[in-house]
């Protein structure tokens, strides 16, 4: 993450949801099977995992990893979710896949996803421990707007029980990821709206 506000990417960006080219086929390898929207209660064990995971990769990417998050659900207290560690790793150009997806297939990081019209977004999948590892280019909007809503949720637990009951109706008679953040997305987009407020960031 951007080490203050000051090097973040300006308000207008960070406000700007864009959208990558329909057009644009993400799956490295075909598509992953269909999996049931399980969520579960929050697990103290998370962070934990999370942490074994930043210390693994900080080994595995020296020089390479400019930072490490744990983002989403399970990165906020008492909070229900997919039992998947969300992660950010930020390195200087995701471009240079041959950088970091080596070194990462090699600690059993699979590349799952590369979206070349959306932040050039790089996903890897480990399975077990089941993790979601997203990679970025520094000052990312994407990746401030990550933190800002898993800081904001941490701090405020009206919101975060709203968002609670969201994912629950959202996960309702769906079978892939995409339409489970669909189904949450006017709720998710509401509570980005406030978090923007509250920086004085006008619409």
């Amino acid at each position: 993450m951007p080490d203050s506000m000051k090097e973040w990417p300006p308000p207008a960006a960070i406000m700007t949801f864009a959208d990558g080219d329909p057009a644009e086929n993400p799956w490295v390898s075909g598509a992953p099977p269909v999996e049931a929207i399980e969520i579960v209660d929050y697990s103290p064990e998370w962070p934990v995992l999370f942490e074994a995971s930043r210390q693994l990769i900080v080994r595995t990417l020296p020089g390479i990893a400019l930072g490490i998050e744990h983002i989403g659900s399970t990165a906020i207290p008492n909070l229900a979710a997919k039992p998947i560690i969300d992660i950010d790793l930020i390195v200087a150009d995701p471009t240079r896949e041959l950088a970091y997806v080596p070194a990462l297939a090699d600690i059993g990081f699979v590349l799952t996803v590369r979206e070349r019209s959306w932040y050039e977004h790089r996903m890897l999948r480990h399975e077990q421990p089941r993790i979601n590892l997203h990679v970025f280019g520094r000052n990312c909007a994407e990746h401030v707007r990550h933190i800002l809503f898993r800081d904001w949720l941490r701090t405020h637990p009206e919101d975060c029980a709203r968002y609670t009951r969201v994912k629950e109706e959202a996960r309702i008679g769906v079978t892939n990821v995409r339409d489970y953040n669909r189904n949450k997305e006017t709720v998710v987009r509401d509570i980005y709206a406030t978090i923007f407020e509250s920086h004085g960031w006008a619409p």
